[in-house]
């Protein structure tokens, strides 16, 4: 049984800014519905490999019969691990489309879509017993508040939080329904929408722990690339984008590269190009494109 995904963001756009030799060893760091890796597949040459990883267990529903292909059932962020374990310690490019699968959101039951009701899960490894329950149920309210500020943006954080931490004394909070009523104030009809959004990301990136497996995993690719080999990274929001752009610039995520005595700075990467957004036509083919952000870099 294949599950259902929908068409891969930028397709052409990523595989191609690989730069793909046909004998290459590659890496697709989040398989989901494959589309990214069977492209990349088309352009490898017999003696090809790649690699392919993604946490989901649904995802496993859409391996590919192909011997010069690996799906490993693992974060990205055990990048390097797992390669070694099979034996690779260099690869020639790495992919990366990051963010939550078009499959993810439209399963009502896995709690990532404002779309539904269903109980606060939002886990993409469904092993996992931390949940978004364990998130809106348990955390402190500074706790709680540093989440929808720093992973939400939102302005209202703070309030939201002792709202949240306020109600939960009367009843748990086990569903996405009673998250919305019990926020209420903070939803303002015109806005209801994009606020709620913002207040699911908050929660799923604390509950994946995104932002630390994409620090632990840029930090690997310098490590596991060979020299010319390339990172082909979608994001799909600022705090993403932000990441990939200063690890491509500066080798780092904070501050700036120190200078040797003639000011020149050593960093990892060059940026191939600024970044890529996808067209108007593809935005409107499938609406998860439209905040994606591509950005290609170039191993010195």
């Amino acid at each position: 049984m294949v599950m259902e995904y929908h068409n891969p963001v930028l397709l052409h756009e990523t595989v191609d800014g690989l730069n793909i030799k046909p004998d290459g060893i590659y890496v697709d760091v989040t398989f989901g519905g494959g589309g990214h890796s069977r492209e990349i597949l088309k352009r490898l040459g017999p003696t090809g490999k790649l690699i392919a990883f993604d946490q989901d267990k649904d995802a496993l529903e859409n391996d590919i019969d192909d011997e010069r292909f690996l799906l490993i059932n693992q974060n990205f962020r055990f990048l390097k691990k797992f390669l070694r374990f099979h034996g690779y310690k260099t690869v020639d490019g790495i992919l990366g489309d990051f963010g939550v699968s078009s499959h993810q959101f439209d399963v009502a039951e896995r709690g990532f879509s404002t779309r539904f009701e269903a109980d606060l899960d939002m886990r993409m490894n469904r092993d996992s017993n931390f949940s978004a329950y364990t998130v809106v149920n348990k955390y402190e309210e500074a706790q709680l508040r540093n989440v929808f500020s720093n992973y939400g943006e939102l302005r209202s954080a703070a309030g939201m939080a002792r709202l949240i931490v306020e109600k939960r004394q009367e009843e748990k909070i086990k569903t996405s329904e009673q998250l919305k009523n019990v926020l209420g104030r903070f939803l303002p009809a015109h806005k209801e929408n994009k606020i709620l959004a913002q207040i699911y990301q908050a929660i799923r990136i604390e509950v994946n722990q995104e932002i630390e497996a994409l620090k632990e995993f840029l930090l690997q690719t310098n490590e596991v690339l060979e020299s010319g080999g390339r990172i082909s990274l979608i994001s799909y929001h600022s705090l993403e984008d932000r990441l990939v752009k200063r690890y491509i610039r500066n080798g780092m995520f904070e501050g700036e590269p120190e200078k040797d005595v003639f000011g020149r700075v050593e960093v990892p990467f060059k940026a191939v190009e600024k970044f890529i957004i996808p067209s108007k036509e593809e935005i409107k083919e499938n609406n998860r494109a439209r905040s994606a952000k591509l950005r290609i870099a170039e191993k010195l």
